[in-house]
């Protein structure tokens, strides 16, 4: 399906980012998996998606900071002379009460959510249009759709990815780049596992399809969006949350 693409996944050694790198190696993509500081994770992750028979490359960065994402682009072209697929997945959560919630922990989501999906989405561009080829999938949130108390910061990332992924699908349309956002709801990851288990079956109750969704759930979406049976749609923010919000 993906045979012989490039594609990049940003925060790709832990829970959504890591099913999504396998799912589009399996695929056939060769993917340069980006992460922050587990090298150690990294590594092993390689070594795994190596044995499907295409190449990986790791490329270490903070795409909060705009000429690390800027690294990140010029060593996928480098390394594939081109880039198909762009997975802005990458980010963190520091929730807390607004009351309570410091200044830095605002900035600190929102320029790892927000500004580096814009640090990465900016750099591939340039590239995308002389392909007059690319797929942008940004990895936003249902909270970025109806908001969460005490994720007044992620929220406000996730619901700005929203934005921004429309806003680029008209100005990157007719340079034959789609741009498409995923909204994952509940998916059981680690940062999820630290929840207790009553509120986990809570959540689970609260969702039509009676079961909390697994990164493979989301990786099978954004598969779709990364292949040409998604060349019409562009612009769409799709959840992946069993239901949950309707």
């Amino acid at each position: 399906m993906l045979a012989g693409q490039c594609a990049i996944v940003t925060g790709a050694t832990r829970g959504i980012g890591r099913a999504i790198a396998t799912k589009l190696a399996t695929s056939g993509a060769n993917v340069v998996v980006n992460y922050r500081s587990n090298t150690e994770e990294a590594e092993k992750l390689k070594t795994e998606l190596e044995a499907l028979g295409v190449k990986i490359l790791l490329v270490q960065g903070d795409i909060s900071k705009d000429e690390e994402a800027k690294k990140l682009i010029l060593a996928a072209k480098d390394a594939f002379g081109k880039i198909d697929i762009l997975v802005n997945n990458a980010g963190i959560t520091k929730d807390g009460l607004i009351m309570r919630m410091k200044e830095e922990d605002f900035d600190k989501v929102i320029e790892v959510n927000l500004k580096g999906t814009f640090n990465c989405s900016k750099h591939v561009t340039s590239v995308m249009i002389k392909q007059k080829y690319g797929k942008i999938i940004n990895i936003s949130s249902v909270v970025g759709i109806v908001g969460n108390a005490g994720q007044v910061n992620y929220s406000a990332s996730k619901a700005g990815i929203i934005g921004m992924t429309k806003s680029l699908a008209k100005e990157l349309g007719s340079r034959g780049i789609n741009v498409n956002a995923v909204a994952p709801g509940y998916i059981v990851t680690d940062m999820t596992e630290e929840l207790s288990e009553k509120i986990k079956e809570e959540t689970k109750n609260s969702i039509p399809l009676k079961r909390l969704g697994e990164p493979e759930d989301v990786a099978e979406l954004v598969a779709f969006l990364a292949s040409k049976s998604s060349d019409y749609i562009t612009g769409q923010v799709i959840n992946v949350d069993g239901g949950m919000v309707i």
